[in-house]
């Protein structure tokens, strides 16, 4: 088989470090990928509700099997560490959102067949590539330990799993959506921190503590110094917020007042809401944003969420997690029972009339348009 120019031009064995590991420049300097998760999805809550928003609907879609009723079904809706914690497919749906690649490594039990699927942290995977550019290995490192995962099946043993979302620049390594919200992120936290800031100084802007005397003099470095400290001690923070100051010796202070373009925080904190969740492909009305909060629209956007972000997050992994479950099950196939979705129920009532209306259709010819079986 002749190799892409691509493979072969840049071909060097070893590990392949991802992209997303080196420290790239946003904002304040260099962050890699556990910063970007501190300030999204652990500090920011317009993000972490997208995220959950989505991972929570992926893990909770109705699942069907073909055949029927398939035991694998069990292993997807096993959460792998007990009865607790979240399920399979919605560790698998957060990981791809927040990383962009997302690894499972399946337990066989003494029967050969796998009784346990386990989503590995992401950030602690790298490729290993061989002579030719191909991912040959994964290695997992845990602290001290580095465990080595085929890249293809061997024998009985089957290879990592690994599930990833579109790169442009990176062949072997997907791209999540925190890069694209790490610079909205940045404003909708910069904003609340500084609405804070305003609270605790009792909701008004600061002042300026004028020195006028008669004579004209100046105040001396010490004099300075000790009456910025005891600015600080006597009047600052949200204990003293309000405390009124006794002044003397020519002092007098002076309110500084905001103008109408620095005060409105509240839409440039909305906008970058919104690009958080346009990022993340969440319609801006389920994060409960300002805007037409019908009940008309609310559920359109819950349509449009399902039809543009679940479906197609939900149906990449499932069609991964059924191909590679194949090497134990041969013609695995599983999919998301769209029948069952309540927020799509319309479009299958819409398509049961335009079929039921269908003169020209024989009755099997109808069964086969709706996906059901001839003799349901």
């Amino acid at each position: 088989m002749k190799l892409p120019f691509w493979r072969t031009k840049s071909a060097a064995p070893g590990p392949r470090i991802p992209t997303w590991a080196t420290p790239f420049q946003s904002g304040d300097g260099a962050r890699g990928y556990e910063a970007q998760v501190r300030d999204s999805y652990l500090a920011n809550p317009v993000a972490a509700r997208a995220i959950r928003l989505i991972s929570e609907g992926a893990g909770g879609a109705p699942l069907v099997s073909n055949p029927p009723g398939h035991a694998a079904l069990a292993l997807l809706a096993s959460t792998g560490f007990g009865a607790s914690g979240p399920g399979l497919l919605e560790t698998l749906a957060a990981q791809l959102l927040l990383h962009g690649n997302a690894y499972v490594e399946a337990a066989t039990g003494p029967d050969g067949l796998p009784a346990a699927l386990f989503a590995l942290r992401p950030e602690r995977v790298t490729v290993e590539a061989d002579g030719q550019g191909w991912p040959a290995a994964y290695l997992y490192r845990a602290g001290a330990s580095v465990t080595r995962y085929p890249a293809q099946a061997q024998g009985d043993r089957a290879g990592l799993l690994h599930i990833r979302g579109y790169h442009p620049l990176d062949d072997h390594y997907g791209a999540g959506c925190l890069g694209a919200a790490a610079g909205a992120v940045e404003v909708h936290n910069a904003a609340a921190k500084w609405n804070r800031a305003l609270l605790d100084n009792a909701a008004r802007p600061s002042g300026a503590l004028v020195y006028q005397p008669g004579d004209g003099s100046s105040l001396s470095p010490d004099q300075f110094e000790r009456l910025r400290a005891e600015m600080e001690t006597g009047f600052g923070g949200a204990a003293n917020a309000g405390r009124p100051m006794l002044l003397e010796g020519g002092l007098s202070w002076q309110a500084m007042s905001l103008t109408p373009a620095e005060m409105d925080f509240a839409r440039a904190r909305d906008t970058a809401a919104r690009e958080i969740a346009l990022a993340f492909g969440v319609p801006p009305l389920l994060l409960g944003l300002p805007g037409d909060a019908t009940y008309a629209n609310y559920k359109e956007a819950n349509v449009a969420l399902w039809r543009l972000t679940l479906l197609p997050l939900t149906g990449r992994i499932l069609a991964a997690l059924s191909a590679h479950l194949r090497h134990w099950w041969p013609g695995l196939e599983i999919s998301v029972d769209r029948d069952a979705v309540p927020a799509l129920s319309e479009d299958r009532e819409r398509l049961w009339a335009q079929v039921s209306a269908a003169a020209f259709l024989t009755d099997p010819e109808k069964r086969a348009l709706l996906g059901l079986e001839a003799g349901r």
